[in-house]
């Protein structure tokens, strides 16, 4: 059976580790607990976030115990890790409620009950520190030389660094000592930008306890087209529904490019490595249908099958997409059969009768319900053809949308481009 190193590993979460060796001497010993830290800085998180959650994931479907430790204390001051400026203060009520949120939104992933998993807040240690004896005990481990080496900080000595910041490296390194001297973890993950975060912490366990302590770092992800994963022309993709409805959070998957679809569908899902693999074998019909279900199941890690199933119905009605083979990724839950006609999960907004009784211009239209972000951009996208009208082509960018394009359902079904729809009903 392969230990959950061996799984991270071959699915593309590992970018860099302390030892190879001694990470798999580590598994092979039984269960590990490792763990995550996630900022409070808003009350979701977001795809960014994906890659780190699902590792836990995989970690602890592997019989291993995972900890996310939500950074209420940390995020009192900001990690200057990967950032050019300082990031905003929030208040500690501020942080205290995103701390709440995010607790909620990764029990959706892992599994808090009786300590499979444990979901923890740094807060509640770091707030109690006293600073002298902090200096005293913890600061007097740490090398400034080799803290301003770090990368981290290297990148924001240019603009300037502040003392809040600088301490962060030693609050981190902090956190994996109090968990490993209470929780027994001694294996830290986290992005490929935590690298020199994660070192400290090894080398103040070592100096603290005399003992050995572990770190892998992930992969920053982009797409093949070189962008940052989780941006949009409508901006971030949040993992909260009431942010990023699961309809978008599916459309942003089945958008995915054909090289992209094999990678993302062995760090995003669960799904075999094995059927991933199969991927590269496919012809263009199939690596569409690939791109269904890499979305499909996505969207299931995130908001569950039910809402999975309704973005697929959605999906499949709105572009007449083939069903999936059962052949095709087995393991798959996804729908086998042709969807029914259901647009109910394309994002949607009420308007009256009345307003469309003189009509209205088609360009004022598609920014009014924002799937144009301004009228200029509206109206060069119809002066290009990329807008539609219950499947019609728009033939001028002010052609008005009025009463006749009212369906006998009472909507009115607009298109942007290839992929993108919004239904406007009509009361």
């Amino acid at each position: 059976m392969k230990s959950a190193y061996e799984v991270l590993k071959e699915r593309g979460f590992v970018e860099q580790i302390t030892d190879e060796a001694l990470i798999t001497e580590l598994f092979a010993k039984g269960p590990v607990t490792c763990y995550i830290g996630f900022d409070p800085t808003a009350t979701s998180l977001h795809i960014g976030s994906l890659v780190p959650i699902m590792a836990l994931a995989h970690m602890q479907k592997n019989g291993n115990q995972p900890i996310a430790l939500v950074g209420g204390g940390t995020g009192l001051i900001g990690d200057p890790s990967g950032k050019t400026e300082m990031r905003q203060v929030l208040t500690r009520e501020q942080i205290d409620y995103n701390a709440q949120c995010l607790g909620k939104q990764l029990s959706q992933y892992l599994d808090f009950s009786e300590g499979r998993a444990l979901l923890l807040n740094n807060a509640d240690w770091l707030t109690k520190i006293n600073y002298i004896e902090f200096l005293r005990d913890i600061g007097r481990h740490f090398s400034v030389n080799k803290m301003l080496a770090a990368e981290s900080y290297k990148i924001r000595l240019e603009k300037g660094l502040n003392f809040i910041e600088f301490n962060y490296m030693l609050l981190q390194g902090y956190d994996f000592l109090y968990l490993f001297q209470h929780y027994g973890c001694a294996l830290q993950m986290g992005g490929n930008d935590q690298w020199g975060n994660i070192v400290a912490g090894i080398d103040l366990v070592r100096r603290v306890e005399g003992k050995q302590a572990y770190g892998i770092t992930f992969p920053l992800i982009t797409t093949s087209l070189g962008t940052k994963m989780g941006k949009t022309e409508k901006g971030t993709v949040w993992l909260d529904g009431r942010l990023t409805s699961p309809h978008e959070y599916y459309q942003y998957w089945i958008n995915s490019t054909d090289d992209d679809v094999e990678r993302f569908m062995a760090l995003f899902t669960f799904l075999p490595i094995e059927e991933v693999r199969e991927v590269s074998t496919l012809n263009d019909a199939d690596r569409n249908k690939a791109k269904a279900v890499l979305a499909f199941e996505a969207t299931k890690v995130t908001h569950g099958e039910e809402a999975a199933v309704g973005a697929w119905r959605a999906a499949s009605a709105a572009f007449g997409t083939k069903p999936v083979e059962a052949s095709l990724f087995p393991s798959s839950t996804i729908p086998r059969r042709k969807a029914e006609a259901d647009v109910s999960a394309i994002p949607a907004v009420e308007k009256r009768r009345e307003d469309f009784q003189d009509g209205i211009a088609a360009f004022e239209l598609f920014h009014e319900v924002g799937l144009c972000k301004s009228r200029g951009e509206a109206r060069r996208n119809l002066e290009q053809g990329g807008g539609y009208v219950n499947g019609e082509p728009i033939k001028t960018f002010d052609e008005k949308i009025g009463l006749c394009h009212i369906t006998s359902d009472g909507e009115i079904l607009l298109r942007k481009g290839k992929k993108t729809y919004f239904r406007i009903v009509v009361r």
